[in-house]
Parts: C-alpha cells; structure tokens; sequence
C-alpha cells in the first residue's frame, strides 16, 4: 500500500499504527511541500483503513481507481473548492460502511476552501459519524482556519531526499539510475515533476528552453520579449497536460449518455457537457497558473546556483547539467544583483497569486535579470 509513498518512514509508521487501531483519530490533516507525497499517503492510509484481512490487494486497486463504495474524495485543479461539493461530500459522510472497516472521506487541496466552506465542513469534523474518517491535505495546517485545525490530528511531510526520489523512479517507472537523479535533482525533489522531467523530452525541453531565454537577457526589450516567449512555454506546458486528459473526459461523458462519438447530442442532454466544458475551462486556467509557477521555480533554482557559485559555497548545483553557463551567469553579475534577481521571482510568484497579469508580472520581474558581459561594463 506504501510502496509509492517516498521518504516519509515516520509518517508511514503513524498511519500503519492508526489503521491498525493505535491512535486512530477521526481526522487527520496531511501537510507538506508540494511534491512531498501528501495525496500519495493519504489514499494509502485509506487503502488500509479499508482493507480487510485477505483483500488488500483488490482494495488498493479500489482506492487507485477511486472506484471503493467506502471512499468518497474531493479533488479539485479549480482556483477554489465549490461550497456545494463539501455539501455533499459532508452529506455522504453520514452513510455507514457497506464494504469496509470504515468509511473515508479525502480532500486534496483543502487550503482552496474559502472561510465560509470550511464552516461547512467544520459541523462534520465536530459531530462525525462513529466509522467515518476524514483526511485533509494542504502545504501547510497555516492555510486552513483554526477551527478546523483544532479538530485534526496533524501529520506533517518532509521534502524527501534526492537519492529517495531517484530510487522511486527507478523502481515504479524504469528509468535508469543517471536520469533519475537528474530529474530528482531539477525537480528538487518534488516527486510529480521528477516524474514528468524523467519521462518527457518534451518537459526537458521545455525546460532547457526556459534556464537559456533567461541567461540570454541582455537589455530591457530582451526582458519584455523574453516574458512572451515564457508565457508561451507555460502554456503549451499546461496544454500538454490538460489536451489529452480533456478529451478522455469528454469522450466518457459522451458515452455515459449513450452518445456515439461524432453523434449529435439532444437538446436535454447539453446542458451537462456544457458543464463539462466549463469545468475544463476553469481547470485549464489553474493548470496555466500552474505550469508559470513552476517555470518561476526553475528560474529561482538557477538563480540560487548562480549565488552559490558567486559565494563559493561547496553545495551541488541543482542545474548541474548547465554548471559552465551557470558559472559565466555568475561572472557577469554581482551577488547583489543575483539577490535582487531571486527577490524579483518571489514577487512575480506573489503577484500572480494577487491575479495580476502574468505577462506584466513576468517583464518586471525579467528587467531585473539584464545581464551584461564585463566587457560591456563601463569601469
């Protein structure tokens, strides 16, 4: 059940021990980085909840496919989770088990409740049912309201090593040992973008594209054409994930309703694809959001490398692959404006996050990444 679930021994023990009756509590908030593993433990804690002696192994492969009559989940790539949604998660809660030991209610993401959902949600975990188990999982126990705090058990994640994630990708996705530890290393250790960097030329590419535009800025228009091109990798990043997993949905849907593919949907039956549409549209959004995130992170660890560099620290690069750009980065700035240049990426992220414009937050964010060569420089 816990062959997925990296680097977190202590978290494995606590949840192994409460599954089997040791210190189970009725709600449990997971907290963690992103790519620590938090939705990882948390389906394998319900896996073992709700396994019986002899059938754990067609259970995990109910709570993989999410497909377990006992398990109810909340998952959501919209910017908030609807307050309907937890109405009704909180109204399934109430059933008893009809397979299981218990009855497990998940929520992904449930730093996306706005104050007046959590209060929703908050009557569930004050009066639960005997057999129903709540678990929660945000980066942080900051990001949900202390009322809800108080009434979870906590189990905080820690960011697994380099070595931890490689052997994972090794092991689940038969990649070998170099390109492991590369894609761990860029990904600094979060286990979905190791995931993707190890398994994707076009992630890789996509990402060699972004560190080169960036060493590349040489004047204020560079920036601004720069911040296009950037927006354009995030999307066609945020495409390549959301494209293919858009047209399964929709081509369940259609046959959820009887429609062949190409046939023409009855008037009574579009307004639930219309839905659908809309869903997606909203998912696309927060994957766009998403994928200019994770450019933003890419770009604070080359940053980081380049100050290292500049400092002389004894650390390994996480770009190590780039190590002689990385080092001419460094000859052509002072650790000041280095600094200045990682300050300017965690505005740019916190900007974003305001909803401010992400092409605006991302030229100013490149002015401070001008760069000229010494033998530009006027003494």
């Amino acid at each position: 059940m816990f062959d997925e679930v990296t680097g977190q021994p202590e978290a494995i023990a606590t949840v192994r021990a409460a599954a089997a009756g040791d210190g189970l509590a009725h709600s449990w908030l997971i907290t963690g980085p992103p790519g620590s593993g938090r939705s990882t433990l948390a389906y394998a804690f319900a896996a073992a909840l709700l396994a019986r002696p002899g059938d754990e192994e067609a259970t995990v492969a109910q709570v993989a496919a999410r497909t377990h009559p006992d398990l109810a989940v909340l998952a959501t790539e919209n910017v908030i989770i609807k307050i309907d949604d937890v109405r009704r998660l909180v109204t399934a809660s109430q059933f008893s088990p009809s397979a299981g030991r218990y009855r497990v209610m998940i929520i992904e993401d449930a730093d996306r409740m706005t104050e007046r959902t959590s209060n929703v949600l908050l009557k569930a975990l004050e009066e639960p049912p005997p057999r129903t188990i709540w678990i929660l999982c945000a980066p942080s126990e900051a990001d949900l309201l202390p009322t809800v705090r108080s009434r979870v058990r906590m189990l905080r994640l820690r960011v697994p090593t380099i070595e931890e994630v490689a052997e994972l990708l090794e092991r689940r996705d038969g990649v070998s040992r170099p390109d492991a530890l590369r894609a761990a290393r860029e990904a600094q250790s979060h286990i979905g973008m190791a995931h993707r960097l190890a398994t994707s030329d076009e992630a890789r590419r996509r990402r060699a594209r972004t560190l080169e535009v960036a060493l590349g800025i040489r004047s204020v228009s560079g920036a601004v054409l720069a911040a296009t091109e950037l927006l354009d990798v995030a999307k066609a990043d945020a495409e390549a994930i959301t494209t293919e997993r858009d047209a399964e949905e929709r081509e369940q849907a259609l046959r959820s309703l009887g429609i062949e593919p190409g046939g023409t949907v009855p008037p009574g039956l579009r307004a639930q694809l219309k839905a659908l549409d809309e869903d997606q549209k909203r998912r696309a959004t927060r994957s766009l959001r998403d994928g200019i995130d994770r450019i933003l992170v890419d770009l604070q660890s080359l940053y980081r490398d380049v100050l290292l560099r500049q400092l002389g620290a004894e650390l390994e690069p996480v770009n190590l692959a780039i190590f002689a750009e990385v080092d001419r980065a460094a000859s052509e700035a002072t650790p000041a404006e280095t600094l200045a240049t990682l300050d300017a990426i965690a505005e740019a992220r916190h900007r974003i996050e305001g909803n401010v414009a992400p092409a605006l937050a991302l030229e100013a964010m490149l002015v401070s990444a001008v760069r000229a060569p010494r033998s530009e420089r006027i003494a």
